[in-house]
């Protein structure tokens, strides 16, 4: 399957996985779970601002302007999804079953889908993304 089909398979999968959650008030919950959620969008805002004005990419196409390694990406190469993963793993800590469980481990599959996809792009486009792979974890850093 390509990267771009793969890429925007994932997306849905991930906006359904949101659909869900929402509609059964399994997002927010206590005041820790939502500070964390809440750390998490700042990362995403920060990812957002230091990404710059490119747009968004259903089929995780890659961008004019150069490779973005400043900011969150310096630590991550993908904090937008680190953030993701930590906002819905503070839900399922306020909302714990094994649903939501099942709900979180789909979640990380269609982003690690779209990680790998939107890699794959990526390096086609610069090259010099294999370099930066190899220095920067993907979305937890030192770890993975």
């Amino acid at each position: 399957m390509s990267p771009k089909i793969l890429s925007v398979l994932a997306l849905f999968v991930l906006v359904v996985a949101l659909v869900y959650l929402g509609s059964t008030g399994q997002i927010f919950g206590g005041p820790v779970t939502t500070a964390v959620q809440a750390v998490a969008f700042l990362l995403m805002i920060w990812a957002r601002i230091t990404f710059g004005t490119r747009s968004f990419h259903a089929a995780a196409n890659p961008t004019e302007g150069g490779l973005v390694t400043t900011g969150p990406y310096h630590y991550v190469r993908h904090p937008i999804y680190a953030a993701i993963l930590l906002f819905f793993g503070a839900a399922f800590a306020a909302h714990p079953s094994w649903i939501n469980a099942g709900v979180d481990l789909i979640i990380f599959g269609a982003l690690l889908a779209r990680m790998l996809s939107e890699e794959r792009l990526v390096v086609e486009k610069y090259p010099e993304y294999a370099e930066y792979a190899r220095r920067t974890k993907r979305v937890l850093p030192g770890v993975f």
